[in-house]
């Protein structure tokens, strides 16, 4: 059609997903769904001290599985958690992945999975053009995915974030086939969680949909599933933060945050590219660190997503239905939650703004960003961050 030649994209939509109390009891059957019969299940060292993975190790042992089970994963997993990952299951002769946890422990258990059978390093997959295609898809092992927090949505992604030891880096590795293969979305599972935690995830599952909708491209139906996971964050993430047991507010948050992350194969943005060189330099937490940047990153973007954020606000049903409404929204939510408002309360300083700005230019998701970010662009961002300025 004449004039409509920039509508044109591929799109990839998600997996099968068990959602609902109760759906772990369904794990032996995805597994064997899968072709399963020595999974190895890997977590974080917390979970593993729990009674949720033992119990997951128990219904998969009385149904006749050989279960494994790797927890040596930092919060940001690292290329020495992967190199221990993937002897972990070599050395165990296992057939398949329950990446089972978090945002680290789903990260790593993809990407440990997608490991296990190439003969390349690991650096050499990074998602920058198409890298991916240097995989053998058969040396790929099957992938069940179990998440224990609602934030990251990695459960409904195709790539995973491994930091780099050697120069200090997030590097987000890409497969298609990393895509888990079946996904339990139980929010029992996540009754648990402390207060903090679940603010910091839930704004990391607001900045996916939120980046998502706002970076350039055509992709009207990540954009609508973005539009309806910020609703569901808006009203719901409140509730969980408040109540840990309720557990209509914690599967409404696991539905957004499996949202975000299919959501943003449309992109993402200054948000997260500011976020992965702190993460990866301070360890911060990274939902925490996505939650800091948001409000200098939607006044720095302000003149490319002013009309856009005008839409969002009155499909939220804020009170001023325009940027300004929704900028205010976002300071209050975030207060509300008790998100800090600069980086210097999450431990950053200044010592290292030329490099962090270096890092963040050249981060894949800032391609995503609605304007162009350049160093000095992101070492001015760094600057209002620490300093709290808008």
């Amino acid at each position: 059609m004449s004039g409509a030649g920039h509508l044109k994209a591929t799109w990839s939509f998600p997996t099968q997903i068990l959602f609902g109390p109760g759906r772990i009891k369904n794990l032996p059957q995805a597994c064997e769904s899968q072709g399963m019969r020595r999974p190895l299940l890997v977590t974080d060292p917390g979970l593993a001290a729990l009674p949720i993975v033992e119990a997951a190790l128990q219904s998969l042992r009385a149904a006749g599985l050989e279960a494994g089970l790797f927890s040596n994963i930092k919060g940001n997993p690292t290329g020495t958690n992967l190199a221990d990952g993937i002897e972990a299951f070599r050395s165990g002769r296992h057939d398949g992945v329950i990446a089972f946890g978090g945002g680290s422990a789903l990260d790593a258990g993809k990407v440990i999975a997608f490991m296990s059978g190439q003969s390349l390093p690991w650096t050499d997959f990074e998602d920058r053009t198409d890298e991916w295609k240097r995989a053998d898809p058969a040396g790929i092992a099957p992938i069940v995915a179990v998440p224990t927090t609602a934030g990251t949505g990695s459960e409904t992604g195709r790539a995973g974030v491994i930091t780099d030891e050697s120069d200090h880096t997030k590097k987000i590795i890409f497969h298609p086939k990393m895509l888990p293969g079946v996904v339990i979305s139980d929010p029992e599972l996540t009754v648990g969680l402390p207060a903090h935690i679940t603010a910091a995830t839930g704004m990391d599952a607001l900045a996916h949909c939120l980046e998502a909708y706002c970076a350039p491209g055509y992709h009207p139906m990540a954009e609508g599933i973005a539009v309806e996971g910020m609703r569901l964050v808006k009203d719901y993430l409140p509730r969980a933060f408040a109540d840990g047991s309720d557990v209509e507010a914690r599967a409404h948050m696991l539905a957004a945050a499996s949202m975000g992350s299919v959501a943003f194969q449309k992109g993402l943005g200054g948000i997260h590219a500011l976020s992965h060189p702190v993460g990866a330099v301070y360890d911060t937490h990274h939902g925490l660190t996505n939650a800091v940047f948001m409000p200098y990153v939607l006044t720095f973007n302000r003149p490319a997503i002013e009309d856009k954020l005008g839409r969002l606000a009155a499909w939220l049903g804020l009170r001023e239905q325009n940027y300004a409404g929704f900028l205010d929204w976002v300071l209050s939510f975030r207060q509300e939650l008790q998100i800090p408002h600069t980086l210097a309360e999450l431990g950053v300083d200044d010592a290292r703004l030329d490099e962090l700005s270096v890092m963040a230019e050249k981060d894949p998701t800032a391609g995503g960003n609605p304007r162009p970010l350049t160093a000095a662009d992101c070492r001015q961002l760094f600057e209002v961050a620490l300093a709290g300025k808008l």
